[in-house]
């Protein structure tokens, strides 16, 4: 093992590299904090101590690569996300795997998740095109500096709460963690390192993308929806109440007696669709988030 942080760091990702990223993530921002707090604490209780001198024994205090990357990796086996795919039996039928989605968390999870994107498309996008539009027009004044940085640190909170909600309706893992940042930087190094972090970028390009994603999302669930149960309560409609569900032009049109056990077949159909459509978009999305919001 290289006596050093990023030596440690460059083997506990090594021994993960058959983890999920977003396990690897928060591994490595786990270990890097606790690694620089120690070594601080000691070069403040010790003055004149060589890093090298005591990495060991921190080391020896912390765990070594392998240790942390087995640690990890138990942990994931028995913490996996709650909606997580599960391994379906090789003997279920088609009928039963088609018409089951209906009990499965994760279809409603998706659901929920891909119609409140719309919510959270508005407030992401307004969020970051009046962030980038107050730094950019303030980074003339001394004062710019510090607003853009605060802008950018709160943009990748979000991304860490976005992930959370990915991981918690979709199923997806996601970072549970911030990224780690070093305390000892000074103001403009520190907003360098947030700049030229492909991280930060990524997140305010998802952030933006959010709102034209949840406007589709939201307009053909939705309509998707409103079909189905408009097919589904028809006759009652109809035949109880006589309130037609078409209308064209001004006119409004019944269904003939023949056709309503068909139009509520269709309906039920198109509902159980729905949801499986929707499982197959959240789980599009989630990997969309992860490709953005975990880093490499």
């Amino acid at each position: 093992m290289e006596n050093s942080i990023n030596g440690y760091l460059r083997q506990l990702k090594e021994e993960l590299k058959n983890c999920d990223r977003a396990t690897v993530q928060d591994a490595l921002s786990d270990a890097e904090e606790y690694l620089r707090n120690a070594l601080d604490n000691l070069k403040t209780s010790k003055p004149g101590v060589l890093e090298e001198s005591v990495f060991s024994s921190v080391v020896e205090e912390y765990g070594t690569p392998v240790e942390i990357a087995e640690a990890y990796k138990k942990v994931e086996a028995r913490t996996s996300p709650s909606l997580a795919v599960r391994t379906r039996q090789q003997n279920t039928s088609f009928l039963s795997r088609f018409f089951g989605v209906v009990i499965e968390p994760r279809a409603w999870g998706a659901l929920l998740y891909l119609l409140f994107t719309l919510a959270t498309g508005i407030i992401y996008f307004t969020w970051t095109v009046t962030g980038i539009s107050l730094s950019l027009g303030l980074l003339v004044l001394i004062v710019g500096i510090p607003i853009a940085g605060i802008f950018i640190l709160s943009t990748r909170g979000l991304a860490l709460l976005e992930g959370r909600m990915v991981e918690a309706l979709i199923g997806i893992r996601m970072p549970h963690r911030p990224l780690f940042s070093k305390n000892d930087k000074g103001i403009w190094a520190k907003f360098k390192a947030l700049i030229i972090d492909r991280y930060t970028w990524f997140s305010m390009v998802y952030m933006l993308l959010q709102l034209p994603l949840g406007i589709t999302y939201f307009t053909v669930f939705i309509t998707l929806i409103a079909v189905s149960l408009g097919l589904i309560v028809n006759p009652i409609l109809e035949l109880v109440f006589n309130i037609p569900v078409f209308s064209y032009n001004g006119s409004l049109y019944y269904l003939n007696g023949w056709v309503m056990p068909f139009a509520v077949i269709a309906g039920v159909l198109l509902f159980f669709l729905t949801l499986h459509l929707a499982k197959v978009v959240g789980n599009l999305h989630g990997k969309l988030a992860k490709v953005m919001l975990v880093r490499e």
